[in-house]
């Protein structure tokens, strides 16, 4: 028990912190500013400014920290899936008995770690329509304010203006921006934006064109034209925007966005302006091509006058056969009128020859004149005969319908006459009276009777009806012959022309 003892009482003793803080030393120690690479995962953000995640590959993992006054010295924007090489100091985290990297500064791994993020970032933005052709704009033939986003040192700068002064000269606005390192790209997309929000006619000239230009350099020197605020700034453009960032071969995303993509920054200035020697010579061709087009059209035009000259009538000719076709018709006219009019009195005549004498004309009418008379004169009286017998019938029909009712009336008035006064009564009774007088004197005189009297006779058949024609009456027809006097009975008898009426 005593050896057991003694031999644990020689083991060291430490508390948590001691070992805690032996281990951090031995690790800052022994490792002291290294650069670690991996990629970069669990990524978090927190509040504070302080950005925590883990360095992987395919063997382990590191836990790695940011601190805030760091974070502006990165030197590029940590997002999970990119391959880094961190730069910074391994330390431990006592209160988890972890150890972490403080990372001070972010690199790439490599060029194909830049790629593959320049990728993502590309197909991510293309899916949201930024590259589409159909965005992109024409560049305006001949602007008056060229803007130019570069760095104000370097040969860039100088390649433009020198460009536009020997091409065209246009006034220049630069908008000096870094164009790499830490913060470059936020200043480039603030100066794409900057020139889109300077107002139409304002104090500072708008541009109408922008370049965005950048020298040549490495992959990750142009890392800064391939950041996606760039690229989304350069979409956004409201102005006409062309990219030239780094030489021919090299390709950024801001040249997907932009509207037209120039190699170099010369070409760009070239883009930008049209030349003027060019533009003249241009100009000078179009002339001569529009005139000389004129002078064809001309020609043409002249040919075809020529040709509808020679088409046309010889006019005084015209004029001249008019006229003498206007005297032939004279003289035609004149000869005609008389020999229309001979024309027409020889039909007259001929006609005339063909019309029947009027004299035996009129004495064909005069005969059936005649004629017709003989035959009135022998109805007439048999006519009124008739029309006597019947205005006789009616007439004696009509004063018995008077008398009876002048009968009723003078009864009706014998009975209403007590209720009135009689000198009124006795005025209108001479005065009905003398109406009725006349009435009846007018009777009288179309009466049958009347016309009996006069020396006619009225014949009527057996069953009383009146005999009107000689040819409805059969031989041996017994008949009422009646005169002013009385009748007298006969009977129908018919010799060899005529038909008479023997008495019984």
């Amino acid at each position: 028990m005593d050896d057991a003892a003694t031999t644990t009482s020689n083991i060291p003793e430490y508390t948590v912190s001691e070992i805690s803080g032996a281990v951090k030393r031995t690790l800052e120690g022994a490792f002291g500013r290294i650069r670690v690479r991996g990629e970069i995962t669990e990524l978090k953000r927190y509040p504070s400014g302080h950005i925590y995640f883990s360095l992987k590959d395919e063997g382990g993992k590191i836990a790695g920290v940011v601190w805030k006054f760091s974070v502006p010295r990165l030197g590029l924007e940590p997002e999970n899936g990119v391959e880094v090489i961190a730069t910074g100091k391994v330390s431990s985290y006592g209160d988890r008995s972890t150890y972490q990297l403080i990372v001070e500064r972010l690199e790439y791994a490599g060029a194909g770690a830049l790629l593959a993020r320049i990728e993502m970032l590309r197909v991510k933005l293309a899916a949201e329509g930024l590259f589409d052709g159909g965005r992109k704009r024409k560049l305006p033939l001949l602007p008056d304010v060229v803007g130019v986003v570069t760095s104000p040192q370097g040969a860039v700068i100088q390649d433009i203006k020198t460009t536009i002064l020997r091409r065209f000269p246009r006034r220049i606005l630069l908008w000096p921006v870094p164009v790499q390192g830490e913060g470059a790209a936020a200043r480039i997309a603030e100066a794409i934006a900057g020139f889109s929000a300077l107002p139409i006619g304002g104090k500072i000239p708008r541009p109408d064109v922008l370049i965005v230009a950048r020298g040549g350099g490495s992959l990750e020197d142009l890392m800064a034209f391939n950041e996606e605020i760039v690229v989304r700034a350069a979409a956004a453009s409201k102005i006409p925007l062309i990219s030239a960032v780094g030489h021919e071969t090299d390709t950024t995303l801001i040249d997907f966005a932009s509207d037209r993509r120039a190699p170099t920054p010369t070409a760009a200035a070239e883009l930008a302006v049209p030349s003027r020697v060019e533009l003249a010579a241009a100009l000078q061709q179009q002339a001569a091509r529009l005139s000389g087009a004129l002078n064809r059209v001309t020609q043409e035009q002249r040919l075809r006058l020529q040709r509808a000259e020679r088409g046309l009538p010889d006019l005084p000719s015209l004029v001249g056969t008019a006229r003498q076709r206007l005297d032939d018709r004279g003289v035609r006219l004149a000869l005609a009128l008389p020999n229309f009019l001979a024309a027409q009195r020889a039909s007259v005549e001929r006609a005339g020859t063909k019309l029947p004498d009027p004299t035996s004309l009129l004495q064909a009418a005069r005969q059936l004149l005649a004629d017709r008379a003989h035959r009135l004169g022998m109805g007439l009286p048999l006519l009124a005969a008739a029309r006597r017998s019947a205005l006789t019938l009616a007439a004696t029909t009509l004063a018995g319908a008077l008398r009876h009712a002048l009968a009723n009336r003078a009864a009706q008035a014998a009975r209403v006459l007590p209720r009135f006064s009689s000198a009124p009564v006795e005025a209108r009774l001479r005065e009905s009276r003398a109406r009725l007088e006349g009435f009846a004197a007018r009777l009288e005189s179309v009466s049958h009777k009347a016309v009996l009297a006069r020396g006619y006779a009225a014949v009527f058949a057996a069953d009383g009806s009146a005999v009107t024609k000689a040819a409805s009456v059969k031989p041996g027809a017994a008949l009422r012959i009646a005169f002013a006097d009385g009748d007298v009975r006969a009977t129908a008898a018919r010799d060899d022309k005529r038909q008479g009426a023997l008495p019984l």
